[in-house]
């Protein structure tokens, strides 16, 4: 197994922990940090960045032709889209519908998932998968674990933050991918200069190099 999926694996794991932390089902119905999305909804989003790669691979080989990682983040809407456009409602509603079924359940077909998963991709080729939601394009099998790594660390950390706790550390790996996607798609929106600035003058750092 190549080691995008090995810490693809071990950040789905850690999310599913998460999920099963008694501050989650605690803060349930509450606001989370995020601004219109309350906890379920996150906690569901969360969780769905793990069921949806199940879902891709039992799907047929889709037509539509496979693109380089950061033409995917090119193309795709809610990266520059406003709290109520119609994409990013639809991510918080798809995240509560997600969360329907309650904290435990959710975090149990979490660990169904990541069971799934583990003998899957032991020996999955690396072929071109999608989600529905997108325009007309797929990615590679990895290329799409790596974007599912970058939210599933991302949201691990604001669904943490929303309840109350220490936020999963991500391993070495799994860092270095999502740091290094996140640096690339900063650098694509600010430029390289800002970037450098950001991460070695104080003094002259922009005010945000946030990568969406």
């Amino acid at each position: 197994m190549s080691g995008v999926r090995d810490d693809f694996l071990a950040t789905a794991d850690s999310a599913a922990d998460l999920l099963h932390d008694p501050a989650v089902a605690a803060a349930w119905s509450g606001p989370s940090a995020l601004p219109e999305f309350g906890v379920a909804g996150l906690a569901g989003h969360l969780a769905y960045q793990v069921l949806a790669v199940p879902q891709c691979l039992s799907a047929p080989v889709p037509r539509e032709p496979a693109v380089p990682l950061l033409e995917h983040y090119a193309r795709v809407r809610w990266t520059d889209a406003g709290l109520d456009d119609e994409i990013n409602v639809r991510i918080r509603r798809g995240g509560e519908e997600t969360a329907a079924q309650g904290p435990a359940a959710l975090a149990a077909s979490v660990d169904a998932a990541v069971r799934e998963l583990t003998a899957v991709l032991a020996s999955a080729a690396d072929r071109p998968v999608r989600i529905p939601l997108w325009g007309p394009w797929s990615l590679t099998l990895d290329d799409l674990l790596v974007t599912r790594m970058m939210e599933l660390a991302v949201h691990s950390d604001d669904l943490a933050v929303s309840v109350g706790i220490a936020t999963p550390v991500l391993l070495p790996g799994a860092a270095a991918t999502v740091i290094g996607l996140l640096s690339r798609l900063a650098v694509r929106r600010h430029g390289p200069t800002a970037v450098l600035r950001a991460l070695s003058r104080a003094e002259r750092a922009p005010a945000t190099v946030a990568a969406f």
